[in-house]
């Protein structure tokens, strides 16, 4: 068991923090939301007034940060975590950044003989709640290896993508193949039905052939076709259109750094940009349903 600390406990930190609880580990919580670190308070974790305190005596550091700039508040600078931690604290950041982000980050790291992986997620908040979470890590392999078990008691699937930023370039390249799955499932359905087919029964005929696709075997952005999706409660919860778009901007931005053409990946963009700007950022992202579907 490991003496750790975790900052951030928003939708994804807080049942991450609350699994490393359930298994056992010392964790020390630290966040903003009052709320959010009370929640871990009683489910066990310890906590304390600033990040600072928070991460003393920590063997692990976790964050799970909104974007780019909060991981680099975090971290770099004179008041950074950086410049207090100990060298040989493992530091493993679970945020969705971009890569050069995570390279500027791991380097300060690497200065300092502290051992950094980032390690953005997948699998929403289900996964995160119930521990099935699929880590995309990147970073050395020794780092990896050190933080595997911590890794284990927050996800199934756990992988090494390569050298620092590998794991935030994985992600965006999913999540990316994710939206335009998800805008061409949709696309899809909303023809069959503008033809008069049943949603359920189109679906059930597109899953057991070539169409067939996560979005529309497990995710299902049509409502009442399948009962646990967020589709069927309104769009509530899951991944947020707000949290695809700021994805689908890093995987542009990447594609332009790298002179790369992501013509399909663009058109995702600016429909869930679309989306985004008629009132839905806050919905999941399945609910890009709405723009073939109007209700």
């Amino acid at each position: 068991m490991a003496t750790i600390t975790f900052i951030g406990l928003g939708n994804m930190g807080g049942p991450m923090a609350s699994n490393l609880v359930k298994a056992g580990h010392d964790v020390t919580v630290f966040d903003l939301s009052k709320d959010a670190v009370q929640a871990l308070v009683a489910e066990g974790a310890k906590t304390a007034e600033t990040a600072h305190e928070a991460a003393k005596g920590a063997e692990c550091v976790i964050t799970m940060l909104p974007a780019g700039q909060h991981v680099e508040a975090v971290y770099l600078g004179e008041d950074g975590l950086l410049a207090k931690l100990p060298e040989g604290t493992l530091v493993i950041d679970s945020s969705t950044i971009a890569p050069e982000t995570a390279r500027g980050v791991a380097e300060e790291a690497t200065a300092r003989n502290i051992p950094f992986l980032d390690a953005p997620v997948s699998g929403g908040v289900g996964g995160a709640k119930a521990g099935t979470l699929t880590f995309i890590c990147g970073g050395a392999e020794e780092t990896f290896n050190k933080a595997k078990p911590i890794l284990d008691a927050m996800g199934k699937n756990i992988f090494h993508a390569g050298p620092h930023g590998s794991g935030q370039v994985a992600k965006i390249c999913n999540n990316m193949l994710l939206a335009i799955l998800m805008a061409g499932t949709s696309e899809a359905l909303a023809l069959g039905v503008k033809n008069g087919l049943d949603p359920a029964v189109l679906s059930e005929i597109m899953k057991q052939s070539s169409g067939g696709n996560w979005a529309l075997n497990v995710y299902n952005p049509w409502p009442g076709v399948m009962e646990a999706a967020p589709a069927s409660r309104n769009y509530e919860g899951g991944f947020l259109v707000n949290l695809m778009n700021k994805d689908l901007g890093l995987a542009f931005d990447n594609a332009v750094k790298n002179h790369a053409s992501i013509p399909m990946g663009s058109l995702a963009r600016n429909l869930f940009e679309i989306h985004a700007g008629q009132g839905n950022g806050g919905l999941d992202f399945s609910s890009i349903q709405r723009l073939y579907k109007p209700e």
